[in-house]
């Protein structure tokens, strides 16, 4: 699903050159729960978000799904995001003038599926986690936890291959991150490929691998 070779990512500031990514091997694939670890600067959301195509990379080859990912057009990139990929993110991203319904059926909105075909979709993935109830709700009016199961209705309501989660139990308390981890492996167990940043060892180790980051290279996956 992923093979990454010999990737290299540089920020150049001013006078100063960052090299943030070094001469990364990596290979996942399709519906593998990975875990990506690292300290602040390791290079994890940089990593996260070549693979989510929200950033292009320097040197070394980039294949999703049998595609090379690179010197993408905008158009180019967002149809493959589209098509292929699901994001979470720690702070949710909820629209807040939206009710739930509504933000999980957002991304069908842009693939051009019609208003009663994507609420019916974004209803049934919400009735899978356990969210129906709360449909024309806020995201004020939830809790973390079900906003951050709202965001993975979202996610998933575009039946991806790909899930990039970053960070996605970092705003949670210690029962909702393991709730919602098992989300997380309940889908990895239809087939979707699941990848997610954090720094929470015991979120990490229920995972099935771990690549661990440091200085922009990987230094441990297992």
């Amino acid at each position: 699903m992923i093979r990454i070779h010999h990737l290299n990512k540089t920020y150049v500031t001013g006078n100063t050159t960052l090299h943030v990514l070094k001469n990364l091997e990596l290979h996942i694939q399709a519906g593998e729960l990975v875990s990506i670890m690292g300290s602040s600067g390791s290079g994890k959301s940089t990593l996260l978000n070549i693979l989510g195509i929200l950033d292009s990379y320097d040197t070394g080859e980039y294949h999703l799904d049998n595609t090379l990912v690179k010197d993408l057009n905008e158009t180019r990139a967002a149809k493959l995001r589209n098509q292929l990929i699901g994001f979470v993110f720690q702070s949710f991203n909820l629209i807040s003038f939206k009710n739930a319904m509504e933000n999980v059926a957002l991304p069908l909105y842009y693939q051009k599926v019609n208003r009663k075909e994507r609420n019916k979709r974004a209803l049934g993935y919400l009735e899978k986690l356990g969210l129906l109830e709360w449909a024309e709700h806020l995201p004020n009016e939830l809790s973390g936890g079900q906003q951050q199961r709202v965001a993975i209705a979202r996610a998933m309501v575009s039946e991806p291959k790909i899930i990039l989660a970053d960070e996605p139990t970092g705003a949670l308390d210690s029962q909702t991150s393991y709730e919602v981890i098992s989300l997380f492996q309940e889908i990895q167990k239809t087939g979707i490929t699941v990848i997610i940043v954090t720094h929470e060892l015991d979120i990490a180790e229920r995972t099935e691998r771990i690549i661990q980051l440091k200085d922009g290279a990987i230094v441990e996956d297992q």
